[in-house]
């Protein structure tokens, strides 16, 4: 726990070490631009440099945090913190496929930057409503994409010069992992993200959603602060606006309206009230007019009504009709009440209108002074609120989707695929195979704090548990089998023993099915049928082929002399009364698969390929290969041996008999695969012979 905690500590301040420098880089650049007044920016090197060395989320982190930084200085910069991220995937994306490095891939990436940056500063320039009536949109992009280009061109070529120049050992040491086991190989991290998934990956679903939860509460926050922030402005250009009336009626003298009506300019000290006005006005771009009216029942006469660019004021003594929407407030205007700031939308645009009273010396409402701003200052400032807010939501949003996918990735994806794929991998046709299982396992090193962790601890223990039962099952297996054909030679030997002449004959006998059985696979014969299961099977039942001959008498089994006709009929019963114990045998034991090859030897290795053998004179391939391999080991052994009715073939006799009885007593194909192994055969035959000496003696 110590371990994994020292770690994980090392981990973040090399993650900070990483981004300050690339956030430092970022700040340098951009002071340079600054200092020697260049038509360029410089302040995404960094950015470039950690994304390409360092990985993607620090790349993000750089971008995001530069800019955040910049908005002291600069508020504009908080527009492009969107597009800095975008620089930094980008970045990223060619370095994991390798392409940074090639001429090719690192002026592709600079021109898709470029693109991406000169089409958001258009789409800004428009959002702010700074294009003019003389501005070709198409020409101002251009150029923002030419400019952009030009910026991020010294920027690559920077970032190049490193990665030539930077020793690799360093560069190295920039990189950053988020590993919680062992780390893979790219072939290992490749096929642990292409596991097969029956329907969605856990990697998507993660992401879809990231996605989902960060656009739902995005957007509901965004909701709330645009409507907040409206409401706000409305609030905060309504206090201007009473500020700017209370100034505009403290300037004005009650007890001289009339004056001012009748005479105009002429009135004297009118024109240093207007002045005065006029510098009251300026001073907030956000006021649209000035004026000063008198309120009366046919309507507004006008006392003071100042300029703008767009509209020449009324003249003093002006009546000017009620707005529609002044019709609910003109009792109290007619009645020289306090009104509350109001927003109408009529004949001078859609405004915020404050009106303060004048009085005259004995208190009584001579006139107002009114104060218009126009809304769409609000709407303007609404808009590039909401450009702001969407540009650092969609920075945050790519930097927690890319650190969900981070996290993800090293804490679930990648340990689980890789649990997986190990899992899938395991051999069980050796204990040694088994052992590198658990090895293989306990390599993973999966070391996550969490419920992952917990679960590769189980996973690991099960499966060192089960590897070591199944090492005890197979020992025991193989013990079983061991008995298996142990009890098979005794009850051979049992066999055998009745009968004075056989000997060694079992032992042989399986010897030579095997001999046969492998120069019949070099031979390219019988392939289909010549599998390592039946090759084992034939070897192995071989010894029963003789069973039978328990239910013959000795004194037939053991005559001397030959058998007569009567005699030798009882003898051939052996095959049936062999295949009949074996059919019991196999009823005890259903799993055993040899059997069914030694009840097939037992019952048919004295058929003929001419069909003229017993017991059921079945005749070429409709004979089982094993009882056809089993004749010609069968014959062989019992010509080359002694017995008490005849003398032994020498060697050569006996192979030349099998040669000359081959496509009438024995399968051609069979027979010349014995032939051509007659050196293994002669050497099978003396070391048997040689160690266990014949029963008779």
């Amino acid at each position: 726990m110590g371990m994994g905690s020292e770690s994980e500590k090392r981990r973040k301040i090399h993650i900070f070490t990483v981004c300050l420098i690339g956030i430092v880089l970022n700040m340098i650049g951009s002071e340079i631009v600054i200092l020697l007044k260049l038509p360029i920016y410089l302040d995404t090197v960094g950015t470039l440099i950690v994304s390409v060395m360092s990985g993607y989320l620090p790349g993000i982190i750089v971008g995001l945090t530069t800019n955040i930084l910049k908005t002291i200085q600069d508020t504009t910069s908080i527009y492009y913190a969107f597009i800095n991220v975008l620089v930094a995937v980008i970045a990223s994306h060619f370095a994991m496929r390798g392409k940074v490095k090639k001429p090719l891939g690192a002026i592709l990436m600079t021109v898709i930057i470029a693109l991406v940056g000169g089409l958001h500063e258009g789409l800004l320039t428009w959002v702010r409503g700074e294009y003019t009536s003389d501005m070709s949109v198409v020409k101002t992009i251009f150029g923002f994409i030419v400019n952009d280009f030009i910026d991020k061109a010294v920027s690559v070529v920077i970032l190049e010069l490193i990665l030539i120049f930077l020793p690799m050992k360093l560069q190295e040491m920039l990189k950053i992992e988020g590993w919680q086991q062992t780390p893979l190989s790219s072939e290992e991290i490749k096929a642990a993200k292409r596991a097969n998934n029956r329907i969605v990956s856990l990697r998507t679903k993660i992401l879809g959603l990231l996605i989902t939860a960060c656009v739902t509460i995005g957007i509901v926050a965004m909701v709330i602060s645009v409507i907040l922030y409206k409401q706000y402005t409305i609030d905060q250009h309504k206090i201007l606006a009473e500020g700017v009336a209370s100034l505009v009626a403290e300037r004005i003298d009650g007890n001289k309206v009339e004056e001012y009506l009748e005479k105009g300019e002429a009135a004297s000290d009118y024109k240093e009230i207007e002045s005065l006005l006029y510098q009251i006005r300026n001073s907030s771009h956000d006021i649209n007019y000035v004026y000063v009216y008198k309120i009366m029942e046919d309507g507004c006469h006008v006392v003071f009504d100042l300029d703008t660019d767009e509209l020449q004021g009324e003249e003093p003594g002006t009546i000017v009709p009620f707005d529609a929407s002044f019709t609910e407030i003109i009792p109290d205007l007619l009645a020289g009440k306090s009104i509350d700031p109001i927003i109408t939308d009529d004949t001078y645009g859609w405004l915020i209108t404050a009106y303060k009273p004048v009085y005259d010396r004995n208190g009584v409402c001579q006139c107002y002074a009114a104060v218009d701003i126009s809304m769409d200052v609000i709407k303007n400032n609404e808009v590039a609120f909401l450009v702001k807010l969407l540009s650092l939501f969609l920075g945050f949003f790519i930097l927690v989707i890319a650190m969900g996918l981070w996290v993800s990735e090293y804490n679930i994806v990648l340990p689980v695929n890789t649990m997986a794929i190990s899992a899938s991998a395991f051999a069980y046709d050796s204990e040694e195979s088994l052992e590198d299982n658990v090895a293989q396992i306990k390599r993973l090193n999966i070391h996550t704090g969490d419920e992952i962790e917990n679960m590769y601890q189980a996973f690991s223990k099960t499966t060192e548990n089960s590897v070591n039962y199944m090492n005890d099952l197979q020992n025991k297996t193989e013990m079983i089998s061991y008995m298996q054909d142990a009890l098979i030679m005794v009850l051979a030997d049992m066999v055998e023993s009745r009968d004075e002449n056989t000997g060694d004959h079992v032992r042989k006998t399986a010897a030579y099915t095997r001999i046969i059985m492998d120069k019949l696979r070099e031979m390219d014969i019988y392939t289909d049928q010549l599998t390592d299961q039946f090759i084992f099977d034939v070897e192995r039942s071989a010894p029963l082929h003789d069973i039978g001959k328990i239910s013959i008498s000795d004194t037939i089994l053991n005559k001397p002399g030959k058998l007569t006709d009567e005699e030798f009929e009882i003898m051939k019963t052996h095959t049936i009364a062999g295949a009949a114990v074996i059919d019991q045998t196999i009823e005890k034991l259903p799993e055993s698969g040899y059997l069914l090859e030694a009840k097939n030897i037992a019952l048919y290795h004295h058929e003929k390929w001419n069909g003229r053998g017993y017991p059921e004179g079945l005749s070429g391939e409709d004979i089982p290969l094993s009882a056809r391999i089993m004749a010609v080991a069968d014959v062989f052994d019992a010509l080359v041996s002694e017995r008490c009715y005849k003398k032994a073939f020498s060697f050569d006799e006996a192979m030349d008999i099998i040669k000359k009885d081959a496509g009438s007593h024995f399968d051609p194909n069979v027979a010349e695969a014995f032939l051509q192994s007659r050196e293994r055969v002669s050497e099978v035959m003396e070391r048997i012979t040689t160690e266990i000496p014949n029963k008779k003696k």
